[in-house]
């Protein structure tokens, strides 16, 4: 087994990870009941897309001697629900890289890894996922994911 997670009442779970004892607790989103004071299971959805990104870029910038270093990648993440029935309809990603000296084609191939990461193919395809890559730092053409 890889976790327990256990009802507390109050629209609230406690997720033990069973190897290390970490844990996290969730709570139900303030526009469904709860008060939002934790990750709601849809934010831990969309979250678990990013880290994946960035762990399945770790583990490819490591291989074949590349020795690419993806310290300090960041994602932002905006999760947009859909009604009738509630659901994830949509999860922005903003991915920013530290300075680099990637060339296209090397760019193109990180875009390619990062979209194979397993939460990514594991996710319903009606979900909208959109990405934008921005390396060195540029302005990032992306709209506000504040909004959402």
């Amino acid at each position: 087994m890889t976790s327990r997670v256990t009802y507390k009442g109050n629209l609230r779970t406690e997720c033990v990870h069973l190897q290390s004892k970490n844990y996290i607790l969730t709570d139900a989103p303030t526009d469904n009941s709860g008060k939002g004071e934790y990750f709601s299971p849809t934010d831990l959805v969309a979250t678990s897309l990013a880290a994946c990104i960035l762990t399945t870029l770790g583990i490819f910038g490591k291989k074949e001697n590349r020795k690419w270093d993806f310290t300090n990648t960041q994602i932002k993440v905006a999760k947009v629900m859909y009604n009738n029935p509630r659901r994830i309809g949509e999860i922005h990603l903003d991915i920013d890289f530290p300075p680099n000296t990637w060339n296209d084609s090397e760019r193109k191939l990180i875009e390619r890894v990062a979209r194979t990461c397993p939460v990514k193919v594991s996710l319903n395809p009606e979900i909208k996922i959109v990405e934008y890559y921005n390396f060195d730092n540029e302005v990032p053409q992306t709209e506000d994911l504040s909004a959402n």
